[in-house]
């Protein structure tokens, strides 16, 4: 009797009094300290051939899209960011240190053996260019590849589940961006526009769309192909974000992420389900 009669008690101090007292308004997020990323999402400049969309290269060292380079360096240095995040092996961050050191010093580029990749990607283009005109010390690396990428295992499950229809969609997602990217290349499209393009709402929805819906629907109940694919690629990219927040302190109110277009759409995704971070568009940097 003595524990039912406490039990007793204590439900009619905790939920007694619900009919005649009004709840309390739910407490706002505070906002007042959010952190904005300059959140950058781009094709690769040096242009390897390793993604799913093989698109024509675009020659980022001519002197229109140099100058192309210089502007949007000297935009971003008056945004301010205080931290420079890019598409590099995370555990590989002295060997960025030391390409750094060197760009820093003006030395960088007088290597004339330099490959397409060193010379030409967007990190040693715009980021190192950038973070060099912000005086920061370090650029950091991001990247974490100890996932895998099983497109090939997805699409065989399609076809020997006989998905025709799953198997046109995601082609032809596939030749829908690398036909328009290719035409936009073609029509003299500058280094701005083709950013922009990729960094649009809709490009974003795309990317998220394919990587995580249609690959979700590959093969049979029992073929987990697609959701593995999927699960990885948040794998990678959820790591990513979280090296971000970690290298990120409290006196760091503007940053700038510079990755391949399908991470921004995913950071944005991450992005806007943390209320303490908020996102900064380039084309906003670029008319300020």
């Amino acid at each position: 009797m003595k524990i039912s009669l406490s039990f007793l008690l204590f439900a009619i101090l905790l939920f007694g009094c619900s009919g005649q007292e009004e709840e309390s308004p739910p407490k706002l997020v505070d906002n007042s300290n959010t952190k904005e990323v300059l959140l950058i999402g781009t094709f690769h400049y040096n242009n390897p051939g390793a993604d799913l969309a093989k698109t024509k290269s675009f020659d980022v060292m001519n002197e229109k899209s140099q100058q192309e380079l210089k502007k949007i360096s000297s935009n971003i240095k008056k945004y301010n960011p205080t931290k420079v995040f890019v598409e590099w092996p995370y555990n590989e961050q002295k060997e960025l240190d030391s390409l750094y050191h060197l760009y820093t010093k003006g030395q960088y580029f007088q290597n004339d053996s330099l490959s397409d990749f060193y010379l030409k990607n967007e990190i040693f283009q715009l980021a190192f260019r950038t973070a060099k005109e912000n005086n920061l010390k370090t650029v950091y690396g991001i990247d974490y590849n100890e996932t895998t990428f099983p497109f090939g295992d997805v699409m065989a499950d399609i076809e020997k589940s006989n998905q025709p229809e799953l198997k046109s969609k995601i082609e032809d997602a596939i030749a829908k961006f690398t036909t328009e990217f290719d035409n936009k290349i073609v029509s003299g499209a500058s280094l701005l526009d083709l950013t922009y393009y990729l960094n649009s709402p809709e490009m974003r929805s795309f990317s998220n769309h394919f990587h995580n819906n249609l690959m979700l629907l590959a093969g049979t109940p029992n073929d987990f192909s697609g959701p593995f694919l999927t699960s990885e690629w948040f794998k990678r990219n959820l790591y990513m974000w979280s090296l971000i927040q970690k290298n990120t302190g409290s006196s760091d109110q503007r940053i700038m992420v510079l990755a391949g277009a399908s991470h921004a759409a995913m950071f944005e995704l991450f992005i806007t389900e943390n209320k303490g971070w908020k996102v900064k568009e380039l084309n906003e940097i670029m008319k300020e």
